[in-house]
């Protein structure tokens, strides 16, 4: 995967990358990375469970889901607490302009 390839080229040793369904993975992580694939409630339901409890990072262990549009009627439904951080801070390209990284800490 592409995943696989970016993490052998950088010689990241901490990344494990599958290309399954999200309620099929067993592992737990720091930190479950995806684009968007459907609304988060119903991600965050799969998904959380694979998130480990104990973090020794700045940010806390969980869920980073690239994002775009209008997310506030969204992530109302998931009723949690969650970051926001806007593509178009860090890259000029119009295709970032309505793009964002959100952070669910699990």
């Amino acid at each position: 995967t592409v995943v696989k390839e970016v993490a052998a080229a950088l010689e990241l040793k901490n990344v494990f990358a599958e290309q399954i369904r999200a309620e099929q993975v067993k592992r737990k992580f720091d930190f479950v990375v995806s684009r968007a694939v459907t609304r988060m409630k119903e991600f965050y339901s799969w998904t959380h469970k694979n998130v480990k409890t104990k973090s020794f990072h700045s940010l806390e262990n969980g869920i980073l889901y690239l994002k775009g549009g209008d997310l506030d009627e969204e992530m109302q439904e998931l009723k949690r607490p969650y970051g926001e951080y806007a593509l178009s801070d860090y890259f000029k390209e119009e295709f970032f302009e309505t793009k964002k990284v959100i952070y669910v800490p699990v």
